[in-house]
């Protein structure tokens, strides 16, 4: 079970923070738990979007082979999802917070 930042996004197939509030109204126990559990789903990225790069080939295959127009288009339709769910991915990657320095 993930902790209560946490929430499984099923387009993306990760858990997403879910902040609830200010980055600097948590806590830094509450901030460190939540680092740490980031870093854990920021490494699954990178796996994640080549089983996508995966799908996707096999859509190009699929579509490479198939003659009916309106299938074709929703192959197209499909591979271009695909793509969006890989952006995201890489946008979600870059995504590196910080502890807040307290005084």
């Amino acid at each position: 079970m993930r902790n209560e930042f946490f929430s499984y996004d099923r387009r993306l197939g990760i858990h997403l923070p879910i902040m609830l509030k200010e980055w600097t109204v948590y806590s830094s126990e509450e901030q460190e738990v939540i680092l740490l559990e980031w870093e854990r789903v920021r490494g699954t990225i990178p796996d994640r979007i080549g089983e996508i790069d995966v799908e996707i080939e096999r859509l190009q295959e699929e579509l490479a082979q198939e003659d009916d127009f309106e299938r074709s288009c929703k192959i197209n339709n499909e591979i271009s999802e695909r793509a969006s769910e890989i952006n995201d991915l890489w946008l979600w990657y870059r995504t590196n917070p910080e502890k807040t320095k307290r005084e």
